[in-house]
């Protein structure tokens, strides 16, 4: 598989890059990362590559963003002070403390939590998240760091996905060197679970159908597009060049469908085919196009569930949309944080929040330690106006993200797939938890990163004066454009 990097030359961005790639490509592989030991050592890497970070490519849109995070960081720090201090500012202390205290009969000291200290262990994957995010804004401000960040998620998803279906049919019992307890039947990868998997195959999937639309589009010679002449025109391309791509694609579709997960599978098929829509938006009918785009996107998407996705046909068949178990859930974690409005139970400590609260419709079998909706469980740790102040963070991103793929011409694929996989993450984690695992959310926060960044002007590498600029012929080849044509391609430089 060929793996686009331009020639290049030492600079102090190296490290930051190389530490964020490794980060990128490493995070999913022992068990999604969901131990603390292994959250430790991203935040780790993470903070010493944004230590060392460029910064010369940020501008002011940059930095703006970078304290909208900032303000995030210090709600999360008052809500942190708040439930891990003995004398909380604001904070009232949780009653669970005095009823423990009468029924014992000797003073105990309360605090704001229900388990005392457990928000500082807790915080390791948001802190995670937050500086995969800085990271990807900074190293991505750079249109080719952010470009290879996209090609270093495509690429490691499809290794990820090729492991998964080979150690499903080789050895179905085990996962790496460790004994699989659940999910037999099904692919993880390197994840524990197979939803949280099927969300990553399917965002890598959306990634490899946004390279490989931008690179057959490129190759066509017309400014728009005669569909006429498509298929005559995506003939011609060489085999050797599209091929290892398109394999890549369905190692990911394989692995995603291998999963099993209703969720997983159909958002990610949404998400592709509006993706698809999105960045042929230009090349179709006005009027009609769109709603035929999207019609045929989902007559491919039903035959790729009748031809690979039967397990998923039968799960939907059998348990329907929803499963009840999750939506009492739901309704449980709702009174919990109807009880804790302000301040939440504190962070982490939703398995020790849910028992009293848990709907007698739920099955006896089996222990509530994730809401299964990363939104309540947000909101009934940290309280409703942190969960408020992150919602509004995610609308801003995605406003940001907006106008990355619609107002830039170049390099529109970034942002589009960022849209792309956060539009997919955060719907599935509405109903699991995707966001809650580090295998996930660190590879893809990066991605949301140089997508905000890449929603702006982006630069180039700078060129002595006079320097001709190489661009691609209708063959994908490199040539150098006359003066004139430089000239012209100045003056018409998008943004």
């Amino acid at each position: 598989m060929r793996f686009p990097l331009p020639h290049m030359r030492w600079s102090w961005s190296w490290p930051a890059t190389f530490i964020l790639f490794f980060v990128a490509a490493g995070a999913p592989f022992p068990f999604g990362s969901t131990n603390d030991l292994s959250i430790a050592f991203w935040c780790l890497c993470l903070a010493l590559a944004l230590i060392v970070a460029p910064t010369r490519d940020l501008r002011r849109p940059h930095f703006w963003m970078i304290a909208g995070i900032g303000v995030i960081v210090a709600g999360y720090a008052f809500v942190l002070h708040e439930q891990l201090s003995d004398h909380p500012w604001i904070a009232p202390f949780n009653p669970i403390w005095k009823q423990a205290s009468d029924l014992l009969g000797v003073p105990i000291a309360p605090s704001a939590s229900i388990v005392k200290n457990e928000a500082f262990f807790a915080l390791g994957a948001p802190l995670a998240n937050i500086l995969a995010i800085l990271l990807g804004i900074t190293v991505g401000a750079e249109r080719e760091r952010a470009r290879r960040l996209l090609w270093v998620i495509a690429v490691s998803g499809s290794l990820y996905g090729l492991y998964g279906v080979a150690s499903f049919l080789i050895e179905p019992t085990m996962i790496l060197w460790r004994d699989k307890t659940a999910y037999m039947g099904s692919v993880t990868g390197t994840f524990i679970n197979r939803n949280t998997a099927a969300a990553y195959f399917g965002s890598c999937a959306v990634i490899w159908m946004l390279l490989i639309l931008e690179d057959v589009r490129r190759r066509l010679p017309e400014r728009h597009i005669e569909w006429k002449r498509v298929s005559r025109d995506v003939a011609e391309i060489p085999p050797r060049q599209i091929l290892p791509h398109l394999g890549a694609l369905l190692i990911c579709l394989m692995a995603m469908f291998m999963t099993g997960s209703r969720a997983g599978v159909s958002l990610s098929l949404l998400a592709m085919i509006a993706s698809f829509t999105i960045f042929l938006r230009k090349d179709l009918p006005l009027r009609t196009g769109i709603w035929i785009s999207l019609g045929s996107g989902v007559v491919v998407a039903l035959g790729l569930m009748q031809l690979l996705g039967g397990q998923v046909s039968s799960r939907f068949d059998s348990q329907g949309l929803v499963d009840e178990g999750r939506i009492e859930a739901w309704k449980s974690t709702l009174q919990i944080i109807a009880d804790n409005p302000w301040f939440g139970t504190g962070m982490g400590t939703f398995q020790w929040a849910f028992p009293p609260y848990r709907s007698p419709n739920i099955s006896i079998r089996g222990i509530w330690d994730i809401a299964h909706s990363t939104p309540l469980e947000l909101a009934s740790d940290v309280g409703i106006p942190m969960a408020l102040l992150v919602a509004v963070a995610w609308a801003v991103m995605f406003v940001i993200l907006g106008r990355g793929v619609f107002a830039r011409r170049r390099d529109a694929i970034i942002p589009l797939a960022a849209a792309a996989t956060a539009s997919l993450s955060l719907l599935h984690s509405c109903l699991d938890f995707t966001l809650q695992i580090p295998g996930y959310s660190i590879p893809f926060f990066a991605l949301f990163g140089a997508g905000l960044s890449q929603s702006f002007r982006s630069t180039e590498p700078a060129r002595p004066q006079g320097e001709a600029v190489a661009v691609p012929d209708q063959q994908g080849r490199r040539t150098q454009p006359a003066r004139g044509q430089r000239r012209a391609r100045e003056l018409h430089k998008t943004v």
